[in-house]
């Protein structure tokens, strides 16, 4: 088993958008990288080759399933021994009204939402050493008044993962592990970005005091900051450039 010389850093989703922007940071902040894509083996490529293979490696996993999610966790392990930094980034918006909701559409987004970052951090605490950090995704729009209602079903999972947050910083802080949310305003992410008209995007953007949306490495820099820090657990922290 190999015994790394710096610290290992596993994020799920981490092919694009805001995990694509935090694997740099990472990066950058001395961490070697695991990079788990679902699909995107070009994407994942990409960043891998950005990055520089002496920084970071990809792994196929679905980070909706238990079963993989496990195997995926192993497999940092037996490479690297430990994991430093966990990022539970892989997530999907699923816009929608309580009428158009299917059990099937509600079972899928709590999948990969909210039961992937569950058992993603089981599986990975007993392998994180003292100091180490879990850090999970939410949204702004947990907190926005301006929330409209088609965004039921993914704030419902996104306040899942707040609560996971606050409560599981209670559970693990004995053992020296740290966890927090960032909780993201509307970012220019192809998740956020697909679908909507440039008069919504316009909208959207006014609602911030900078008349503008976040980019991915604005949410990666505090994501990089909870990864080191070492007093602040159990928290949200918005990054949305005060809109809400």
């Amino acid at each position: 088993m190999a015994q790394p010389v710096r610290e290992i850093a596993l994020i799920t989703g981490g092919s694009q958008g805001i995990g694509a922007a935090t694997a740099r940071v990472l990066v950058d902040k001395g961490f070697f990288v695991v990079i788990n894509y679902s699909n995107n083996v070009q994407a994942a490529k990409k960043v891998i080759e950005d990055l520089g293979r002496e920084n970071a490696t990809s792994i196929m996993a679905d980070a909706s399933r238990v079963d993989e999610i496990e195997n995926m966790v192993n497999t940092v392990v037996s490479m690297f021994g430990r994991i430093d930094a966990l990022i539970a980034n892989a997530a999907k918006l699923g816009l929608q009204d309580i009428s158009e909701t299917t059990e099937e559409g509600f079972d899928a987004l709590f999948a990969i939402n909210v039961k992937g970052p569950y058992f993603l951090a089981q599986k990975a605490a007993p392998h994180m050493p003292p100091g180490s950090h879990i850090v999970l995704l939410s949204t702004t729009q947990c907190h926005a008044s301006t929330v409209t209602s088609n965004y039921l079903l993914y704030t419902m999972t996104k306040g899942a993962i707040e609560q996971m947050a606050r409560v599981l910083a209670k559970g693990l802080g004995p053992k020296g592990i740290f966890v927090n949310a960032v909780a993201p305003g509307p970012t220019s992410t192809e998740l956020f970005l697909n679908g909507k008209s440039k008069q919504l995007l316009d909208t959207l953007a006014s609602l911030s005091p900078h008349n503008r949306f976040g980019q991915p490495r604005d949410v990666a820099e505090a994501i990089g900051f909870l990864t080191q820090n070492q007093w602040v657990s159990g928290q949200v922290v918005k990054v949305n450039g005060g809109m809400a």
